[in-house]
């Protein structure tokens, strides 16, 4: 009696060894890989996880170094802009600023309003629209252009976050229902017919989940970030307003005639 407890302890701990060999995922790889036909599901679950990893991860790189860039470039283009005595030396550094600079834009939208309602003077466009509310218009049009071309690649963060872990749940559960059918068929329920399915399946959801939090926590990040730009954008443009509507600049009074 004793000895046949002692074979079925050695048995069962055989068997929790070998269920605990099957739950890596090296063995899961080597299993889709020698079995493709029947792990079609988690084959097409597993690619769309890497592909939204990698769409992931390269927008957030992008937008780090767009960000980077932008906070290194805003305080010096702004503030040569109005340190700049000269309104046409001022115009012509905002032209030689790079394309995906976005202040320089605006300040160059606004000046190119400005210009383009005083040539048309006598006109309907400027009985229509005097130059302070032409030189708004322009401006609103590139705040808005701007502020939508900072959020590139945001909606793939945010669809990757939300869903990449529901990816990964369809993998584990219909792994575990393949799981089930096999142990049906084969009339096993033993540790180790059991765990090793099952920890193969739950390996799915962990996957969804890493390729998951780094993209919240990469929209999060830079929804913050784009939330100070915004604000930094409405001041710049609001001085560029009173300063092409006016003929002031920041801190000067307008000049009376």
């Amino acid at each position: 009696m004793l000895q046949e407890t002692t074979n079925a302890a050695a048995a069962t701990g055989g068997n929790a060894a070998t269920a605990l060999t099957q739950m890596g995922v090296d063995h899961l790889l080597s299993e889709m890989m020698g079995n493709p036909g029947n792990y079609a599901v988690q084959w097409a679950v597993l690619l769309t996880l890497l592909i939204m990893s990698a769409m992931s991860i390269y927008w957030i790189v992008i937008n780090l170094f767009k960000n980077i860039a932008l906070r290194r470039s805003a305080d010096r283009v702004v503030g040569t802009f109005w340190e700049t005595t000269n309104a046409q030396d001022a115009i012509r550094y905002m032209e030689e600023q790079p394309r995906r600079e976005p202040f320089s834009k605006i300040a160059l939208d606004a000046a190119q309003a400005a210009a383009h309602h005083q040539r048309h003077e006598g006109s309907r466009l400027v009985e229509s629209l005097n130059r302070s509310e032409f030189v708004d218009r322009a401006l609103r049009q590139a705040v808005t252009r701007e502020s939508m071309r900072l959020e590139s690649g945001l909606t793939v963060l945010a669809t990757v976050g939300s869903t990449a872990p529901f990816v990964g749940l369809l993998g584990t559960v219909w792994g575990i229902y393949g799981a089930l059918i096999r142990i049906g068929a084969t009339g096993q329920a033993s540790i180790d017919a059991v765990a090793g399915p099952v920890g193969e399946a739950l390996i799915m959801t962990a996957i969804g989940l890493f390729t998951a939090i780094p993209a919240v926590l990469g929209y999060n990040f830079f929804v913050r970030l784009n939330r100070v730009t915004y604000n930094k954008f409405d001041t710049f443009a609001h001085d560029l307003h009173d300063f092409f509507a006016t003929g002031a600049r920041v801190g000067e009074v307008p000049a009376k005639h």
